[in-house]
């Protein structure tokens, strides 16, 4: 039986985010969550009958139509044309566990009591999460303000019993499974097409995954980079306490510990060394996976204050008598960490070619190319072709799509994120980092065979045995893509 996940106000962490919807995890409304959308609704229904004024998005159009006056008899279907018209993503299809992370964030971003939402709104949304009717949603179409509109519109498109879902492994009219469920299309009230399809979720729901994974490649990176230190028989003394502590960075200092702690009892480290000093590309591996993880740590504080708000727009304050229309939909807040964390991941992957490129490099006692005999036997001189190659790809996608902005809505929405956009750049550099990784795991393992009987440390050691259950030592030339497949999916379980 799966776990039941409470949505309520505490605060959601990334990691819990990702289990939620890797585990199958069922989620329901809290009291507290059942309660605060009521209550923001009631107070929006009351301020609708009472007050004169225009009300951004409720009683008047949206963007450039703001000064257009809405007849009340009339708002419901302003709400469901906002969503039909806004639907105009375009591209790939959204991988479907992103798009139940935005389902998931949707919900909680709506909880919070802020949105004027119908409570059978929100049911549905939960509905779809549980169930896993999984909205078609496209890559294309969101400028990152005012927040996701494309592909939240998508997303919001089958509550009205439009577009198509993905169920039971087939994309199929959200009308027909809607019927095979028994739930009937969603007629919505004022403001909640507004609510579902201003925010940030689109954008989050792929910055979340990423974080999420780039940890976990981050972890790896660092184990794979000591065995790496090890096959080329590296020096221990740039990993010190005294020479990282000195300079104070929080990254640099705890990545100096876990290599001191991988390689611990290790033979190879502390053997006699001919060479006075190694690389940039090993000597700095504090200093550069250190950035990296610093940089990963900001960008998941960042990433987590967005998930834990609601970012639609206008925000009711029921308790104050408040309706505010801002900008609390601007992807800007998290547009800028995305493509800071592209360029993190990129420096990742680059250092990690470079060990890739010197270990087959011939030198310090290694084979060329990492085989017996090379000249009849290429070895790896590919791979690191490869790494490279995949590197190149990660570089041109480090330009920051937030340095861009297209005005839009007749220039009313004169600036906006483009954070969309570095979303999604951002998944492919992860998914590019995972490759690079592998293949310097790849590389390292077998050039590590040539140090024996010299053994590594017992954390190196096991390591090495896990992954040589998988992939084989490479004596002569043979057919390196399954190989490196077989990489790239150890470490992605790492």
């Amino acid at each position: 039986m799966n776990d039941i996940h409470q949505i309520n106000t505490e605060r959601l962490t990334i990691e819990k985010a990702c289990k939620i919807v890797e585990s199958g995890t069922k989620i329901v409304l809290s009291a507290e969550s059942t309660a605060l959308i009521e209550n923001c609704r009631e107070f929006l229904d009351k301020k609708i009958e009472r007050t004169t004024e225009p009300l951004y998005g409720i009683t008047t159009g949206f963007g450039s139509l703001c000064n257009i006056s809405i007849n009340s008899k009339d708002l419901s279907t302003l709400q469901s044309n906002l969503v039909m018209s806004h639907a105009c993503g375009t591209g790939d299809h959204v991988a479907p566990h992103i798009v139940k992370m935005m389902l998931l964030l949707k919900i909680q971003s709506l909880s919070y009591g802020n949105s004027g939402v119908q409570l059978a709104t929100v049911q549905r949304l939960v509905d779809f999460f549980n169930e896993d009717v999984l909205p078609i949603v496209y890559q294309q179409g969101s400028l990152g303000a005012s927040g996701d509109l494309a592909p939240l519109a998508n997303m919001c498109l089958p509550l009205l019993g439009l577009g198509e879902v993905l169920y039971n492994g087939e994309i199929a009219p959200a009308a027909d499974v809607l019927a095979i469920k028994g739930w009937k299309p969603l007629t919505l009230k004022s403001k909640e097409g507004l609510a579902l399809l201003n925010g940030t979720q689109f954008m989050s729901a792929h910055g979340t995954w990423a974080i999420y994974r780039s940890f976990r490649i981050f972890n790896a990176s660092l184990r794979v980079a000591a065995m790496s230190l090890e096959a080329f028989d590296g020096r221990i003394e740039p990993f010190g306490k005294e020479v990282n502590e000195v300079r104070h960075h929080p990254g640099q200092i705890e990545v100096a510990a876990e290599i001191r702690s991988i390689l611990e009892g290790s033979r190879l480290i502390t053997r006699h060394k001919e060479h006075v000093q190694d690389p940039y590309s090993f000597r700095c591996i504090p200093q550069v996976h250190g950035a990296v993880l610093d940089t990963l740590n900001y960008v998941r504080a960042v990433m987590e204050d967005e998930i834990n708000s609601p970012t639609d727009n206008p925000t009711i304050f029921p308790e104050e008598d408040i309706i505010v229309s801002a900008g609390n939909f601007h992807g800007e807040p998290i547009a800028m960490p995305m493509d800071f964390l592209c360029t993190a991941l990129t420096e990742l992957s680059n250092i990690s070619e470079r060990r890739i490129y010197k270990l087959i490099s011939g030198t310090r006692g290694l084979p060329s190319f990492l085989v017996a005999r090379p000249g009849l036997n290429s070895g790896f001189m590919i791979a690191q072709y490869a790494a490279a190659s995949i590197l190149n790809q990660s570089k041109g996608l480090c330009w920051p799509t937030s340095c861009d902005s297209i005005p839009s809505s007749q220039g009313q929405e004169d600036h906006v994120s483009m954070g969309a956009n570095s979303a999604t750049k951002l998944i492919r550099v992860v998914d590019n980092t995972t490759r690079i990784i592998a293949i310097e795991l790849f590389t390292a393992a077998q050039a590590l065979e040539f140090r024996r009987p010299a053994h590594s440390s017992e954390t190196v050691e096991e390591l090495f045995s896990a992954y040589r259950r998988v992939v084989p030592f490479i004596d002569v030339d043979t057919v390196m893509s399954p190989l490196i497949e077989k990489s790239i999916e150890f470490v992605e379980n790492f």
